[in-house]
């Protein structure tokens, strides 16, 4: 241990360069860590604790996977033309596929086919209610066919109970009121609330809760739990999954969505011939009537001008018109095809176009040849076109129609299930290693992070020098003890009665080989030469603020002093909360506000008018010490110090004893303290190590320096071995031990 010796007089501000209250200082932030050690590890493990149970304790979620493969998706259709076969096929985007397999469409559908708005759990115990229920074979399960409640019920929690060992029940709503009952195998209908229940297993609990969920609301929640991705880059394959906490509940969705999106994939695929089949339906009667017609118009002809046959020139002629008409009612029925999948500006579209015109432009050639045959000729050759071209119309419809009928009947689409959705028997939820290890660094980072915040809000003075830097004499620097630590707890657990019957410890006489009291008789030598040149012998112990330890500094000195043969009046001067007479095992009746106010209490209750300074000094188990407690608590205990009867009265026990000390009370506080200094020859402030700010020290000097009371200088209470002072300052008192008690 080390105790400063300093000068009488008041030094000049230390000339050193000051720290940067802005320098991150990475020793002394260490050092912290290194003191507030236990708490760290103390939170961190708390909060592994809490991990470890949250990773026991929470439901585990399961998960269900499917693999499908999409092709390259063809319309199915026949080749019209040879050339404008590949325009009828396209490739299927996953991106495309993904969102159908998502949609609305195949959702809504799997929620109506697996009645999905109906949602049933058992009400167990909290928080460990379903972790037991998972450790006891079997399962609690209802089997409800019918469910429906009025509107205004739909998403609202409804509390199923069972009775009769299982054959009956009541259903209630949140307040409690009865909605409907019934029987297990019977329907039950009142008032809107339908229910069927088939079957009950009843294996932890008879208690259960029935949500009858809005539709769309039921239909975002799965596609919320589906994922449907890619696998690989434009492979086709596609992999969905859906997570549940009921392993059969992910794996039923799983397989109704894939196998609804296979069957609208074949539905699809079937409206597509289904509509080119329609078309031809339609246009087959009109073919049919002008082939009917066609023949007539020609039969008649041959009748009436007696002509069978054609020349074999005017027979060249025919086939070549036919083919041309032939080849342009297909570009026709193309057309109307084509204009159902694109505009006129496609380039097939455009394609189409341009062989139409060529085919027209080879018509008119011919047309120009037939006017060099004869009339008869002409109109033959004219009639006989209309006919077979009639009849290849008719013909390739036909054909068209059965080829269709045969697609529309064998259509099995572009999707095919790779694999059925199957549950994964172990679940991938939650990650219990991984929530143990983020818990145990969230509790890490929080108690590091409060160590931090609260070294930031305390600016405590830590060292000798901080003081001794803004110009303030540090006479004495007393370590924590661990032995006052029990005495103060001792203390605190007596009520004021039996404090002052029972002869209560004192550090001095307890332990008088502590360190504090070593710290203490360093300051009595101290004292002896500072008081050398003082105007009396008084000295005030003051402080900036409650909880410093003045009272102990007060009461351990006395102490020190009256065991060195010297003898010692303690007064305390704290008339509003003085607590020295608990301290000192004396009684309180008659103390210094009552001396000021020259009142006595007799026994019976009266008051006597008597100013006797012996009937307020109290003596005490220590020789030499002799104590005056604070008396009645006044309610102007500023006036009463300024009375004249306090300097009287300084003044005579100056005359018999070698030291006065005086406890005050903060001067931050009330104005107490700069009264009674104006008394003192001696004045003397106590600051707490961590605790008091070295600006609140020097804002009480100041305030002593404005009522005329100079402060010799400060006595550092508290100091304990910091691991932060060694690191960050690299000097200051550090003694070979470490406490964690306060001093009072």
């Amino acid at each position: 241990m080390e105790n400063k010796a300093v000068n009488t007089t008041k030094p000049e501000p230390v000339v050193a360069e000051r720290r940067d209250d802005d320098e991150i200082d990475l020793g002394r932030l260490f050092g912290m860590l290194i003191d507030r050690r236990w708490l760290i590890i103390g939170v961190t493990f708390v909060f592994m604790v809490f991990g470890v149970l949250y990773a026991v304790l929470s439901t585990p979620v399961y998960q269900a996977d499917a693999l499908l493969q999409v092709e390259e998706k063809s319309s199915g259709l026949p080749a019209l033309g040879g050339e404008f076969g590949e325009m009828f096929t396209s490739e299927s985007q996953a991106a495309t596929e993904i969102e159908i397999m998502k949609s609305r469409m195949v959702v809504g559908a799997v929620v109506d086919q697996l009645d999905l708005t109906t949602r049933v759990t058992p009400d167990y115990m909290p928080i460990i209610g379903d972790w037991l229920a998972r450790r006891t074979p079997g399962e609690d399960e209802l089997s409800i066919t019918r469910f429906s409640v009025p509107r205004g019920y739909e998403g609202q929690p409804l509390y199923l109970e069972f009775a009769d060992n299982g054959l009956s029940y009541d259903v209630r709503d949140d307040d409690g009121e009865l909605l409907i009952a019934g029987k297990v195998g019977q329907l039950a209908v009142l008032d809107g609330f339908e229910l069927m229940i088939n079957d009950a297993v009843l294996t932890d609990t008879d208690s259960f809760v029935l949500i009858k969920r809005n539709r769309l609301r039921t239909v975002k929640d799965v596609q919320a739990g589906l994922s449907v991705s890619e696998r690989g880059k434009q492979t086709g394959i596609l992999s969905a999954s859906f997570q549940s906490t009921d392993k059969e509940y992910a794996e039923n969705v799983l397989k109704a969505v894939t196998n609804e999106y296979m069957l609208q994939n074949i539905r699809r695929n079937a409206a597509e011939a289904e509509n080119s089949l329609q078309f031809i339906e339609q246009e087959m009667p009109t073919v049919r009537a002008n082939l009917t017609a066609a023949e007539n118009r020609l039969n008649a002809y041959r009748l009436q001008s007696q002509s069978v046959d054609l020349s074999i020139e005017t027979a060249s002629l025919l086939e070549r018109v036919v083919e041309i008409e032939k080849r342009l009612n297909e570009l026709a029925l193309k057309e109307k095809e084509l204009s159902r999948l694109y505009t006129r500006e496609h380039p097939t579209y455009q394609a189409l176009l341009e062989q139409k015109a060529q085919l027209v432009r080879e018509q008119e050639q011919i047309s120009e040849q037939v006017g060099d045959l004869p009339e008869t000729q002409q109109e033959v050759l004219r009639l006989a076109r209309d006919v077979e071209v009639s009849q290849e119309i008719y013909v390739q419809l036909l054909n068209r129609m059965q080829e269709l009928n045969v697609l529309k009947a064998g259509t099995v689409g572009n999707v095919r299930i790779l694999d059925e959705a199957v549950t994964n028997p172990s679940p991938v939820a939650p990650k219990k290693s991984l929530i143990v290890v983020l818990a145990t660094m969230l509790g890490g980072m929080v108690s590091v992070g409060y160590v931090f915040l609260m070294a930031a809000l305390n600016r405590g003075v830590e060292s000798a020098e901080q003081l001794e830097e803004i110009g303030v004499n540090v006479y004495a620097s007393i370590p924590l003890s661990p032995v006052q630590k029990d005495l103060n707890f001792r203390l605190g657990k007596l009520s004021a009665k039996e404090s002052l019957k029972r002869d209560l410890p004192f550090l001095a006489l307890e332990d008088p080989a502590d360190l504090a009291i070593e710290a203490l008789r360093g300051l009595r030598t101290s004292l002896h030469f500072a008081m050398l040149e003082a105007q009396n012998k008084t000295i005030m112990i003051s402080g900036p603020a409650p909880g410093v330890g003045k009272s102990f500094v007060t009461a351990n000195l006395a102490a020190v002093l009256a065991q060195a043969g010297q003898k010692v009046l303690v007064i305390d001067g704290d008339i509003r909360r003085g607590y020295l007479h608990l301290q000192f095992g004396i009684e309180n009746n008659y103390g210094l506000s009552d001396f000021l106010a020259s009142v006595q209490k007799t026994q019976d209750g009266g008051e006597v008018d008597k100013n006797n300074l012996a009937t307020i000094i109290h003596k005490t188990k220590i020789p030499n010490l002799h104590v005056v407690s604070r008396g009645t608590a006044a309610p102007n205990p500023s006036e009463l110090l300024m009375h004249p009867r306090m300097e009287k009265m300084l003044d005579k026990v100056n005359e018999y004893y070698d030291y006065v000390l005086i406890d005050t009370p903060p001067i931050l506080a009330v104005t107490d303290a700069a009264i009674v200094g104006r008394y003192s020859g001696t004045t003397l402030l106590v600051a707490r190590f961590g605790e008091t700010p070295a600006k609140e020290v020097a804002a009480t000097v100041k305030r002593f320096d404005q009522n005329g009371v100079t402060v010799r200088g400060v006595i550092l209470n508290g100091v304990e071995r910091r691991a932060s002072g060694y690191y960050g300052y690299g000097y200051g008192y550090h003694y070979g031990y470490s406490y964690k008690s306060d001093n009072a």
